[in-house]
């Protein structure tokens, strides 16, 4: 026997690459068929054929190992405070903003109609697709797109920073704001004592006079998580004479000097390799006043309704990802004498994958939708009620579904070469998107705030009732809301009344828009109690074919 024949390589899975995220994407082309059918979906097609492309997701795993350094210095003892990156970073941040996934619904918003406008609901589909090829570095992308409604708040500053904050282009240079193509902005908020109790911080604002840009202060204090130190601005959160105030903190001065902003280090995280997380000092920075001093905070939750989409829609997408890679690879992996994908019980594991991936993508594509509409009284409603239920249960979801897709691969899945190495890096993710912009107590605890406005629980009564009658299990559960909601000083049973609120949602959305097969095994196994404690655990009755046909990315 030739030695040479015991490294043969066969029954090995090729890599998914060069395949259009968005034509083999069934679930998302539904969700923007039934919340925005009039969208030109031909740029999605296009950015979707490039995303999936292997030149991109080359760019997405160098950009991981080679992950961002931070200079404090020069060699002269001079402070520096940046953060290098690798080009593959670089060439990242360019599609992302030539996507316009930071700023293009703010372009929109001033040409669009009233009530006609899909920006926000094209722009949530780009950044879903994007989220599957790589997501940390959508960060600052995320941030910017966040912040342009809040830095209305100074409008001397917002007619100057707009153009360059909407621009395609990426600009990664380190100078006056003025000078470049393309701008970005980031937040600074958490604080080593506060984390999410954002009023316990104590950086203090001293007031410094005024200029073009309105009042001027000086900072002086600390940020524990300061995500994108790179960024050309900052809004943060400072203590102030009025009380908690926010504050546009450039790191270019109008004069052309450098900011007193400095990184202390870089965050060394669990995921989100990519992207640069940092601690960081003001000392005597100096930063301006954004809306009314000691009104810090509602303009902080404003932003944060923004993130926390994007947090949905991060999740979806890495759900998404991870689906398609445990479809490609079962598809073409042997074992025991047939195709893994053709073997009942990973059939049935696959198909329940697939019934969460289209749920979370639905329910996260529906608030986008509120976002378009922002100007109607009941969208305003249903999104106050569909954000903290999108962000805590979707991103909840999160690692249990990365888990079972990576074992869908076996040890394949596990390693960190290649293309197989998404997978390690989609589960290292999951995570992130449940704890930042507020983890699941202060989701659940939000959604009760929401709920004890009568206006409100009339609007989640409203977005149910389309669906009323298809299915009892999901009768049942619209039945039983009410009565509960009228118990909500019980904040012991929030987790559980926004899981339930966000399933029924999720089962109404796709009794709208998604095939009976899917329906329905999805009201049979999370409503009516045809299930397990685990993925895979779906009854019988499915139609497990129907289910996975529509769910293949190819």
């Amino acid at each position: 026997m030739d030695s040479a024949a015991t490294h043969e390589v066969f029954n090995q899975a090729h890599n998914l690459e060069d395949y259009n995220l968005f034509a083999g994407n069934q679930a998302l082309q539904s969700a923007l068929q039934f919340n925005a059918p009039s969208l030109d979906t031909s740029g999605l097609h296009a950015l979707g054929a490039r995303l999936g492309s292997a030149e991109m997701q080359t760019h997405a795993q160098l950009a991981n190992v080679h992950t961002p350094q931070l200079r404090s210095h020069d060699r002269f003892g001079h402070r520096r405070d940046q953060v290098e990156f690798h080009p593959s970073y670089h060439a990242l941040m360019g599609e992302a903003m030539k996507a316009g996934l930071h700023g293009s619904p703010w372009i929109d918003a001033f040409v669009a109609k009233p009530g006609e406008s899909t920006a926000h609901q094209r722009r949530a589909a780009g950044f879903t697709m994007f989220t599957e090829l790589e997501p940390s570095m959508l960060c600052p992308i995320s941030m910017t797109y966040a912040v342009m409604p809040a830095l209305r708040g100074n409008m001397a500053i917002y007619q100057e920073w707009a153009a360059g904050l909407s621009s395609p282009h990426y600009d990664p240079a380190l100078k006056l704001f003025s000078q470049k193509t393309g701008l970005t902005m980031g937040m600074g908020m958490t604080e080593k004592q506060g984390g999410s109790d954002v009023r316990a911080n104590t950086t203090q604002a001293a007031a410094d006079g005024s200029d073009a840009w309105g009042q001027r202060f000086k900072l002086i204090g600390h940020k524990w998580f300061f995500s994108a130190p790179m960024c050309d601005a900052f809004l943060v959160l400072a203590q102030s004479a009025g009380g908690l105030s926010c504050f546009f903190l450039p790191r270019v001065l109008p004069d052309g000097s450098l900011n007193a902003l400095r990184v202390q280090r870089l965050k060394d995280k669990l995921g989100n390799k990519a992207n640069a997380s940092s601690e960081v000092e003001f000392v005597n920075a100096t930063a301006w006043l954004v809306g009314v001093e000691g009104r810090g905070v509602p303009q902080i939750l404003e932003m944060g309704e923004m993130t926390r989409l994007d947090c949905s829609l991060g999740t979806s997408g890495l759900m998404r990802q991870a689906l398609s890679i445990a479809l490609n690879h079962t598809a073409q992996r042997q074992a025991f004498g047939k195709r893994l994908i053709d073997q009942p019980l990973m059939r049935n594991v696959l198909a329940d994958l697939a019934l969460e991936s289209e749920a979370a993508t639905v329910l996260a594509m529906r608030l986008a939708r509120a976002f378009d509409h922002a100007g109607d009284s009941f969208e305003r409603l249903i999104a106050r009620v569909l954000t903290p239920i999108a962000k805590f249960w979707i991103c909840k979801r999160g690692s249990a579904f990365g888990q079972e897709a990576m074992e869908c691969m076996g040890g394949n899945g596990y390693v960190e070469e290649g293309g197989l190495g998404i997978m390690a890096r989609i589960y290292r993710e999951m995570p992130l998107n449940s704890i930042w912009e507020g983890a699941g107590n202060i989701m659940a605890l939000d959604l009760l705030r929401a709920l004890r406005k009568g206006d409100v629980a009339q609007a989640l009564a409203q977005e149910l009732a389309p669906a009323r009658g298809a299915h009892p299990a999901l009768d049942r559960m619209m039945d039983s809301l009410p009565a509960r909601i009228e118990l909500l000083a019980n904040e012991v049973q929030a987790r559980r009344l926004a899981q339930d609120v966000a399933l029924a949602v999720q089962a109404a959305l796709l009794q709208q828009s998604a095939p009976g097969a899917v329906f329905g095994a999805f009201c049979d196994s999370r409503l009516g109690g045809d299930w397990g404690h685990t993925f895979g655990t779906l009854g019988s009755g499915v139609d497990f074919d129907a289910i996975i046909r529509r769910a293949m990315p190819r």
